[in-house]
């Protein structure tokens, strides 16, 4: 029998990964998560690599956090991509080259992502993967990570309605704006910040930022991302990836924002990941004819759990 140990190549080392890494990522993602159905018994289940600009958006995002594995030769071994969001931390996504699993590598690799969002002063730690995937759950439990809600996906199909857009305001207004979401999240989850996303989407051109006004100001907003995920794919899907509104009375009206720009967008439909600890937007989504497609199970850390907002309701992808 070989040992775990002998499986892992000579002269390993780390390093952060870069933009001229998004080829061989790709390559490398699109075989282990093809490879990780297949081991589900799904075999005829082929994950198409992604979009090179949400690859961008990702490592961009995360900075530091985006790290990779590589050989003596430099040819990549696994990757870890570790996003904070002020207070909130969380990996995604991750993967070993199908021919290492069973080497040790990936406990390193998620204990390594552990580590720099403590590091960060991240209170929340977390993760999300496949609920069937007992692999998956069985080996992120034995690394202190404890199962929470379900995440559900919802759809929506876009429509003619009113939305204000981030992009359509002006520097001063649009900067005003930027401070007033910040707030808005410090009321609602004290410590979680969103801005860098919003403003990376904007400067990459894959979203826009959903505004939800009022006469008090912003009551609410929804970060999206209108770029296709799957490398070649035409833009078929708005994807909402951070979402906050002050009170869940608000929610209805943003989602109808939201199948609005979808349809400014060109899209045909939006794409919510719906979180259990919300049940009112749940029930919302679900009465008004929402599409359930799919569900993750969203993970944390011991010690570094979410809080859930009393009020308001909170959305935040752990998922590009």
């Amino acid at each position: 029998m070989t040992a775990a140990s002998d499986l892992r190549p000579r002269g390993i080392h780390t390093r952060q990964l870069t933009a001229a890494d998004i080829g061989p990522l790709n390559l490398m993602f699109s075989d282990a998560f093809s490879d990780r159905y297949r081991r589900d018994g799904l075999a005829g289940v082929h994950v198409p690599p992604l979009n090179p600009a949400i690859w961008r958006y990702a490592i961009d995002g995360a900075g530091e956090g985006a790290s990779c594995w590589v050989d003596e030769r430099d040819e990549l071994l696994a990757f870890n991509v570790a996003h904070q969001s002020g207070t909130e931390g969380w990996m995604g996504p991750l993967a070993v080259r199908p021919d290492l699993q069973g080497s040790g590598l990936g406990k390193e690799v998620v204990t390594r992502g552990i580590e720099y969002l403590r590091q960060r002063g991240c209170t929340v730690i977390g993760i999300e993967t496949m609920p069937r995937t007992l692999d998956n759950i069985g080996f992120y439990g034995r690394l202190g990570f404890v199962p929470s809600r379900l995440t559900v996906t919802f759809t929506v199909e876009a429509h003619r309605a009113r939305c204000v857009l981030l992009s359509q305001l002006g520097v001063a207004e649009a900067e005003g704006a930027l401070r007033e979401c910040a707030a808005l999240m410090q009321r609602l989850q004290p410590g979680v910040d969103f801005t860098r996303e919003i403003l990376l989407t904007r400067a990459l051109g894959v979203g826009d930022t959903v505004l939800l006004t009022g006469r008090d100001g912003i009551r609410g907003f929804a970060l999206c991302h209108a770029a296709p995920l799957i490398e070649g794919r035409t833009r078929d899907e708005l994807r909402v990836l951070k979402l906050s509104v002050g009170d869940a009375m608000e929610f209805g009206p943003l989602l109808t924002a939201i199948g609005g720009y979808a349809r400014i967008a060109g899209t045909s439909r939006a794409a919510l990941r719906v979180q259990g600890d919300y049940p009112d937007a749940y029930r919302h989504l679900a009465a008004s004819g929402a599409r359930v497609r799919w569900t993750d199970l969203r993970m944390t850390l011991t010690g570094y759990a979410e809080h859930v907002s009393e009020r308001g309701i909170v959305f935040s992808n752990w998922e590009i």
